[in-house]
């Protein structure tokens, strides 16, 4: 089993090390002490486990295993108990609450070999019913993560001005630029704040702080004009949706 360690301290790391050093079957292939060099080993070395640190500079764990689409499996690792339900929605195989023993490591371990191969646990239906509900006690996302092949961008979500639907993908729009994410708008949609991010079309999804105001574009149709010009199209119900957030 080929195994990264990512953790921005450098004796968390040795302790894992250590712990692995007596599992023949295992090599490290990489070492990380942040999100960004997490992201880069997994997408050149594809090991099959990421034993994942969640606070950390950069780039935290979530976001790293956002990014590795699916490509490893992970086992978080953590001081803080509150990440256990998130992390699950990232199909992770355990969370380990550091400080942790090598027996609760090597269970840890046990439970990843016996679970490669497998399909993601995700796949159950209650499973999937535990991490929706989850989701929808998440707080909203303050920044989104973009991959555009080795690069990442990090987006402030007050940064955003507009979303539009591209099929599979959305194009979102920040600050005169437009990037394209793998992700559906109703997606997207749920994790953004709901104060803030109004759908007021079915391929859009604007910030309200961008409307400058709203114009008449027929007799039964609207436009929302944004604060840089930018024209987007309102539907019947997002014109309701968007009259109630900004009286």
């Amino acid at each position: 089993m080929r195994i990264i360690i990512v953790d921005d301290e450098a004796l968390a790391r040795g302790i894992v090390r250590e712990y692995l050093g007596g599992h023949a079957d295992v090599e490290i292939v990489a070492e990380c002490a942040n999100g960004f060099e997490a992201v880069k080993a997994i997408a050149e070395l594809a090991p099959d486990l990421a034993i994942l640190d969640i606070q950390m500079p950069k780039l935290d764990g979530f976001e790293v295993a956002e990014l590795a689409g699916g490509k490893c499996r992970f086992i978080f690792a953590t001081a803080f108990d509150q990440y256990a339900i998130r992390a699950f929605e990232f199909h992770a195989l355990d969370y380990l609450l550091k400080p942790y023993s090598q027996q609760r490591f090597d269970q840890a371990l046990a439970h990843a070999r016996a679970s490669m191969g497998k399909p993601d646990a995700a796949d159950d239906d209650n499973v999937r019913a535990v991490l929706r509900d989850a989701a929808a006690r998440q707080a909203p996302l303050g920044r989104v993560l973009i991959r555009d092949g080795a690069r990442v961008h990090v987006i402030a979500s007050d940064r955003i001005d507009y979303i539009e639907a591209q099929d599979d993908y959305v194009e979102i729009h920040a600050e005169g630029k437009a990037y394209l994410k793998n992700q559906r708008l109703s997606e997207l949609e749920s994790q953004l704040e709901a104060g803030r991010f109004v759908r007021i079309h079915r391929s859009y999804l604007v910030n309200i702080e961008r409307v400058s105001r709203i114009e008449q574009a027929a007799k039964d149709s609207h436009v929302a004009i944004l604060n840089d010009g930018a024209r987007l199209p309102i539907s019947r119900s997002g014109y309701q949706k968007v009259r109630s957030v900004m009286q």
